[in-house]
């Protein structure tokens, strides 16, 4: 059962990173009773890694956010959590880091002659980009600060295995959510998978699948998991619109008898950090431990996101 945590809204952090290191993530160890009292035994981290503002726009992969503390702090909440048999899972953001990225400033201060020109998709000096650089490059779904790495480069996949190596390591890390997984390089999630496994063969690897056939990743080859976002939809929906037969369709053609998914460890949730809280979706709040349950009781493994335990808007 997961508990999913975002660290920068959680511990209060200020949105743009003003390089001002305070030890707001050690506010988990606190938590950790409660955690245990809602019967959760892993958490999901989202980003905790020197990012711009936000978290995915990462600046750094070896270092924890100032925001959040120091690398040393973070151990400590590992620690503490896998003291009390609570596995830790990081967001792995590796489709794409943000503008103030070591080696993007690199590129962004000696152009032609930076050496990491080719760690980004599809950077040229053929125009300008939104931002004003003397080139341009791929962002996320369009949003250019958000860079996207090329995940085909051998130094670049060297930097990202050597930073989860050293996640391994020091904070004894249980698995990685991979975000945007689903528009990913799947060679790239082949390595991850491989490098990982040949550390720790019950490393956990989890992606994010918004549309589309969940069995494209995860699958032997690939992923161990994925998010359902179908579910998600259909469990509030179906409270809403006093339709029971969309999560029923949902659930039989996922995990019955001959159900395309039915080997598939699902990642379930009613509300996460990319959509409006459970409770600011359900319609007749007396639903709201309806869906809970719903997201217990069905295959794969159920996840709350912190505060929505009460019912948080």
């Amino acid at each position: 059962v997961f508990y999913q945590i975002y660290p920068l809204g959680f511990c209060g952090a200020p949105f743009e990173n003003d390089g001002n290191q305070e030890s707001r993530i050690l506010k988990v160890i606190d938590w950790i009773p409660h955690i245990e009292k809602l019967g959760a035994n892993a958490i999901y981290f989202s980003p905790v890694f020197e990012s711009d503002t936000h978290g995915y726009n990462t600046r750094d992969y070896t270092k924890i956010d100032v925001r959040l503390g120091t690398n040393d702090d973070f151990k400590k909440v590992c620690d503490q959590l896998h003291k009390a048999g609570i596995k830790v899972v990081l967001d792995g953001v590796f489709n794409h880091v943000g503008r103030g990225f070591w080696a993007f400033e690199d590129v962004r201060k000696n152009l032609q002659s930076s050496p990491y020109c080719s760690w980004f998709q599809n950077l040229n000096f053929g125009g300008n980009s939104p931002w004003g650089d003397p080139f341009w490059y791929e962002g996320w779904e369009g949003n250019y600060d958000l860079v996207k790495l090329n995940l085909r480069h051998p130094d670049v996949k060297k930097h990202i295995f050597d930073a989860v190596a050293m996640w391994m390591e020091k904070f004894k890390i249980d698995g990685l959510r991979l975000d945007v997984a689903y528009c990913m390089d799947q060679d790239f999630l082949r390595e991850l998978k491989h490098f990982c496994k040949s550390r720790d063969n019950q490393f956990w690897l989890m992606g994010e699948i918004i549309h589309g056939d969940y069995a494209r990743l995860a699958n032997p080859d690939l992923l161990d998991s994925c998010t359902n976002y179908e579910c998600y939809k259909g469990i509030y929906s179906s409270h809403n619109d006093h339709n029971y037969f969309e999560i029923a369709h949902s659930l039989n053609r996922q995990f019955a008898n001959g159900g395309i998914y039915h080997n598939i460890y699902t990642y379930n949730f009613v509300d996460n950090h990319d959509v409006n809280r459970l409770a600011s979706t359900i319609r007749e709040p007396e639903n709201l431990k309806n869906a809970f349950s719903v997201c217990y009781f069905m295959p794969g493994v159920p996840s709350v996101y912190y505060g929505s335990e009460w019912g948080i808007k």
